[in-house]
């Protein structure tokens, strides 16, 4: 019969990790309205890297202005979505990288959920000058890096038949 420590002690790892994420991202965005608010940009590389406080009530590239309750609606389902998934994965070392990816997914929606619910926005900070990228934050970067290392384990670590689990009952 199998145990199911592993499998509470992994979903337990994964709320830690997931809070000390969250918490990560709080600070750094209140360090940012500390510091960064009604400020002019601090430079950390000229015409490359710089922080630059802004209120974002959209999305990248300013796309769906105050749709506030859509990226809520929106950030509720994908944590659902992965927490249903993490407990569907095999409890095992092997997809002990999908379970990163499901902590830093987690971490950016809710980080980003956070600033909604509390203040109607998202606070971003981080500007690369260099290539006029959108203005983005620390939850912002879980997220991303987390697709990233997805589509990387996708397509490099993982094979068919590792994904069987999807299709059948058995993990």
């Amino acid at each position: 019969m199998e145990t199911k420590v592993p499998h509470i002690k992994s979903c337990i790892c994964a709320i830690i990790l997931t809070f000390l994420g969250i918490s990560s991202d709080q600070y750094t965005k209140y360090l940012a309205v500390c510091h960064l608010k009604n400020q002019e940009s601090f430079i950390i590389w000229k015409g490359v890297f710089q922080l630059h406080y802004l209120e974002n009530r959209g999305a990248a590239f300013g796309l769906m202005q105050n749709m506030r309750w859509i990226f809520v609606l929106g950030a509720v389902l994908v944590v659902l979505f992965i927490g249903y998934w993490y407990l569907r994965l095999p409890f095992t070392r092997r997809y002990l990288p999908l379970r990163v990816c499901a902590v830093l997914v987690c971490a950016g929606a809710l980080g980003n959920l956070v600033d909604r619910l509390a203040h109607e926005y998202v606070i971003d900070f981080f500007y690369f000058d260099l290539i006029d990228f959108p203005i983005f934050n620390v939850a912002d970067i879980y997220v991303v890096v987390a697709c990233f290392l997805f589509l990387f384990l996708i397509f490099f670590y993982y094979k068919d038949e590792d994904f069987a689990w999807i299709s059948s009952n058995q993990r």
